[in-house]
């Protein structure tokens, strides 16, 4: 039975303040503490292990979350738990004053990182398990993300709209995001709390912790599906990293990199529907194979491109962000369905784990795809000047040809992938049996 339209939009409201919060933390912080008088060696050791902490706090989160029994369901009393405080500590790091150290940076990064996991990780369990059908997931998690994508297009925008983008307005930028975010994520969490329904889940006692890591890692679709999310998060990740240095050192069009950035975040969003219906008529699976070929084909073009290409390069921003879309909602589709599959062998619903480990091979690719820029800094690239010919064609490898290598990995990976919407279905049926 399809999920009504006024629940999907409900569920995916959350998503986009959160997808707004996440982009200023890594864009504008940076600087924003630099400004205030600290160290930028200082500001990039407090961000890593802010980092590390999420290896502890994702999956304990989604474990507890899975194992969370209460007349509001599991997830709910989560999202609730972790709103006040993401929305505490996100005024206390978007807002520093004059004179902050490493202490006050650590002590809100840990306490906004943990509070945003409580809310994102029940937030996409939640949404596996609005509906068991095969094609419905992906609908679920196309109104998800598309509304992340809206989200990540308003704090690439909002800040130049209301005239505090510029290079050095970055403090003022943080506390315009700031209260916009006091404002809407408590009441389009609200919205989704009160709206949405949380179906109810087989109680089971749960597994023991180390037969329960042996049951997931044994998941032959799980370790594929993740493998191949990691390679192409790095090869979206790449390019994503050095796209503001290969704009202005390659092409010369520095001036119009916002214009080429907002291009390509539309055209992801514009592309969800058609992401959707192809999903729907040829698999999940398929249809992200395809994406990623897509993606490649404009890709190979970007090293015949040289100073002065604005156009050229503004058509192939926008071909590659239609690939968007699929690479945000499909695979989070396939894991719901690899969720089924341990299900299915175990009895129990760990829906919660199974995406704390999603949001943790998430981070992972941006690790190592924030790798790139200095891989280009040891054959020569300079940030500030450009650096030597042998650098920038460094840095053109990095962003244009390694990640189609990457996308080509990921796709080998999912070429014989086990989960159609009949297996799917044969699933549903076993898990149905043993309840």
């Amino acid at each position: 039975m399809p999920i009504h339209l006024r629940h999907l939009l409900a569920y995916a409201l959350p998503a986009l303040p959160l997808a707004v919060l996440v982009l200023p933390v890594y864009v504008f912080l940076p600087s924003a503490y630099a400004q205030a008088g600290m160290p930028l060696a200082a500001i990039g050791i407090v961000l890593l292990l802010a980092r590390l902490w999420d290896g502890v706090t994702d999956p304990l989160v989604g474990a507890l979350s899975d194992r969370t029994v209460t007349r509001f369901g599991r997830r709910k009393p989560w999202i609730a738990a972790g709103l006040p405080l993401t929305l505490l500590s996100l005024w206390f790091l978007m807002v520093p004053g004059d004179g902050v150290g490493a202490v006050y940076l650590l002590g809100w990064s840990f306490a906004l990182f943990l509070g945003w996991t409580m809310m994102i990780v029940p937030l996409t369990a939640w949404g596996a398990e609005l509906s068991v059908d095969y094609h419905e997931r992906t609908r679920v998690a196309g109104f998800r993300e598309g509304a992340a994508i809206i989200g990540t297009v308003l704090a690439l925008t909002l800040p130049f709209a209301m005239g505090v983008g510029a290079t050095g307005q970055e403090r003022d930028a943080l506390r315009l995001l700031a209260l916009v975010l006091l404002v809407v994520l408590p009441l389009f969490t609200v919205i989704a709390l009160v709206t949405v329904p949380e179906y109810p889940q087989p109680i089971k006692s749960p597994l023991k912790f180390r037969r329960g890591m042996k049951v997931i890692f044994a998941n032959g679709a799980f370790r594929k599906l993740i493998a191949a999310y990691v390679i192409n998060g790095v090869a979206n990740g790449l390019p994503a990293q050095l796209f503001l240095f290969f704009v202005q050192h390659l092409l010369m069009e520095g001036e119009r990199a916002g214009l080429l950035l907002l291009s390509y975040f539309a055209s992801g969003l514009l592309a969800v529907p058609l992401w959707l219906w192809l999903s729907g008529k040829y698999g999940k699976h398929v249809v992200w194979r395809w994406a990623m070929f897509w993606n490649i084909g404009w890709f190979l073009a970007v090293p015949l491109l040289g100073p002065g290409d604005f156009w050229p390069f503004l058509v192939i921003c926008v071909m590659t962000g239609m690939s968007l879309g699929a690479d945000l909602i499909l695979p989070s589709a396939m894991q719901a369905d690899v969720v089924d599959m341990d299900t299915a062998r175990t009895g129990r619903a760990r829906t919660g784990l199974y995406f704390a480990f999603w949001g943790l091979a998430t981070k992972l690719a941006t690790a190592l795809a924030a790798l790139g820029l200095t891989v280009a800094g040891l054959f020569g690239f300079d940030p500030v000047t450009g650096g030597t010919a042998m650098g920038q064609t460094a840095l053109l490898a990095l962003y244009a040809l390694v990640p189609v290598a990457f996308k080509l990995a990921a796709i080998a990976l999912l070429w014989r992938w086990p989960i159609d919407a009949a297996m799917q279905v044969s699933l549903r049926a076993r898990i149905a049996a043993r309840t």
